[in-house]
C-alpha cells in the first residue's frame, strides 16, 4: 500500500491494475477549465479528472475560504462513481510539484481511504520519461463500494486558532506572500499572527520530493520539539498547505492538523489581527 508518494515506474507497472485508480487533478487557479483541457490533450492512461473547484471543495460562502472542504458524502459518492473500492490504491497527479493533487491526497485520508499516494513529479515526469499517454476521455466505470469514515483530528477552526497558543502555525505559501509583501490573490496582505513560513517549494529538489532523510532533518529544526499534533497547516485557501502535511509523512511525522479556511478565510472578519514583515 502507497500512503505518500510514489514514482512513474511503479505506477508503469500497476497502470492496467483494475484495483489502482488514477486521478488526474491539474488545475490553474487563473484559468478554472485549464485542467480538463489539458486533461483531454493528453494524460495518464485510464485517468480520471477531479476539478478543485466542483470536486474537491464545496462553494464559498460569506464566512469561509476560497477552497471549503467538499461535502463528505458528495466527495465519496464522486469517488464510487469513478470505481474507488476499499481495497483500491490511488495514485493522484497534477502538473506543479503536487501543489494541487495533495488536495485530492489529503481529502481521502480525511474521507478515511489510507491507500493514496502522489505521483513524484507529477505528469512531467511521466512525459519526459517517455511513458504513455491517451486522450480516451473514458466515461464508463464499474461503481466501487467505498464509504467514508472520517477519522477525528484532522482539523483545526478559525475559532480554534483564536482561543489557544498551543497551536504552530505553518504557511506554505510563498515568502512575500508570507511577510505581506504581495499578495495576488487574496484582498488582504499578511499572515497570522505568530505563524512561520514553510514554502511548499522547499519540500522539492528538480521537481521531485527530497528523501526523507533531508525531509526529516529540515522539519525537525522547523518544529523544534513540537507535538505534531500541535502543528496547523495552513495557506491561501487550504489547498497546498497539504503539500506540508506530506512532506512530514514522508519524513515519518504523523498526526499534524489542517486548517482548511486558511488565510482566504482568516481574513473574512476584520477584527482577527494580521500581521506582516
Amino acid at each position: 500500500m502507497y500512503t505518500t508518494i510514489i514514482d512513474s515506474q511503479t505506477l508503469g507497472q500497476h497502470i492496467v491494475d483494475s484495483d489502482w485508480l488514477v486521478l488526474d487533478c491539474r488545475f490553474n487557479l487563473a484559468d478554472a477549465k485549464y485542467g480538463e483541457q489539458v486533461y483531454a490533450e493528453g494524460h495518464i492512461p485510464g485517468a480520471k479528472y477531479l476539478h478543485l473547484d466542483d470536486d474537491l471543495s464545496s462553494a464559498i460562502t460569506p464566512d469561509s475560504g476560497r477552497h471549503p472542504l467538499p461535502d463528505t458524502e458528495k466527495f465519496a459518492a464522486k469517488l464510487v462513481s469513478l470505481g474507488l473500492n476499499v481495497q483500491t490504491q490511488v495514485v493522484v497527479y497534477d502538473d506543479c510539484g503536487g501543489a494541487i493533487a495533495v488536495r485530492a491526497w489529503w481529502l481521502l485520508r480525511w474521507a478515511g481511504h489510507q491507500a493514496v499516494a502522489v505521483l513524484d513529479g507529477g505528469f512531467p515526469t511521466w512525459q519526459q520519461q517517455h511513458r504513455q499517454v491517451e486522450q480516451e476521455v473514458r466515461t464508463t466505470h464499474a461503481v466501487g463500494n467505498f464509504k467514508p469514515n472520517l477519522p477525528s483530528g484532522f482539523t483545526v477552526d478559525t475559532q480554534q486558532l483564536q482561543e489557544s497558543s498551543e497551536w504552530l502555525i505553518v504557511d506554505a505559501r510563498s515568502p512575500e506572500r508570507f511577510r505581506g509583501e504581495a499578495e495576488p490573490i487574496d484582498p488582504v496582505a499578511g499572515r497570522v499572527p505568530g505563524s512561520i513560513n514553510r514554502p511548499l517549494t522547499d519540500n522539492l529538489h528538480n521537481g521531485l520530493f527530497k528523501p526523507a532523510e533531508q525531509l526529516r532533518d529540515e522539519w525537525a529544526q522547523i518544529l523544534a520539539g513540537t507535538d505534531p499534533k500541535k502543528v496547523v497547516h495552513m495557506c491561501g485557501s487550504g489547498v497546498t498547505a497539504c503539500h506540508n502535511q506530506l512532506a512530514l509523512e514522508i519524513a515519518g511525522v504523523s498526526g499534524t492538523c489542517l486548517y482548511p479556511g486558511s488565510w482566504s478565510e482568516w481574513i473574512r472578519d476584520a477584527d482577527r489581527p494580521i500581521a506582516t514583515g
